[in-house]
């Protein structure tokens, strides 16, 4: 699956609003690393942004794979230019971060695929693929949920001396155990700030391990047969006049047994 294809069948548009939306967010990123923040929270965002990265390049992959001809994709579709936008920078190389504009061009490209549908395929598109639609909604707002809270509440902590959530490490912790409901209790906010962090997440997480359980009873629940599967009227009627015949003949020789 791609966020662009030319050849083979048609796939959901939902991978491609997952790439759209996480490329918005890794743009965000980057214009978060140039502000003022404390060490500990821009060491936190590479991180992040090292992860996004590591999606991009298997995005890349798979347009690449899936292009006829591959030169298509990326020449053509400047599919170049999302590999420029995917290098990772792992915090060492500094002039790296100028090739995160280059992941304008996929943001565009996506956008314009998306933009192309009306919105009654967009509808009909959702309610045929809602399953698909589901997982890559819960990962994003999973991960959303993550970046958002870890950076929160480490620029909260800081303004505190008795704060124990101190480093990026620290917030990720915190944030995981947080959003499963855990609750390990070994890193806690101190601040009003922080806390009302731990507010959110411990709401979104509800919602997010209720997303991944309803998930997973789709995943072990068979679908209800399709319209496709069943039988049509008219085998229906044959299959009524056969039972019709059978009981006819079992009448018949129940009667002649009694003569």
């Amino acid at each position: 699956m791609s966020t662009e294809v030319n050849a083979g069948p048609e796939h959901s548009n939902a991978y491609s609003l997952f790439i759209l939306v996480l490329t918005v967010l890794s743009l965000l990123i980057m214009v978060a690393l140039v502000l003022p923040l404390n060490q500990a929270t821009s060491d936190l965002l590479i991180v992040y942004d090292n992860v996004i990265c590591g999606v991009f390049l298997v995005d890349f992959a798979l347009n690449l794979r899936r292009s006829r001809p591959r030169t298509t994709y990326f020449i053509t579709q400047r599919g170049w230019l999302d590999l420029l936008g995917s290098i990772p920078s792992f915090g060492f190389f500094e002039f790296t971060a100028l090739l995160r504009l280059a992941r304008l061009s996929r943001l565009a490209r996506i956008a314009r695929i998306v933009r192309g549908k009306n919105k009654q395929q967009l509808v009909q598109d959702v309610v045929s693929n809602r399953g698909e639609y589901a997982a890559f909604v819960t990962v994003l707002v999973a991960f959303l949920v993550l970046v958002l809270a870890s950076v929160l509440v480490l620029q909260f902590e800081s303004q505190s001396p008795d704060a124990n959530i101190t480093t990026g490490g620290d917030a990720l912790w915190w944030a995981v155990v947080t959003i499963t409901t855990v609750g390990y209790g070994d890193f806690s906010p101190v601040t009003a700030g922080g806390r009302l962090t731990g507010l959110f997440v411990m709401f979104a997480g509800v919602g997010v391990i209720a997303g991944l359980a309803s998930i997973l009873a789709s995943i072990l629940i068979p679908p209800p047969p399709s319209e496709a599967e069943a039988p049509s009227p008219g085998e229906l009627q044959g299959e009524l006049a056969r039972i019709r015949a059978e009981l006819a003949a079992l009448h018949e020789l129940i009667s002649s047994d009694r003569r």
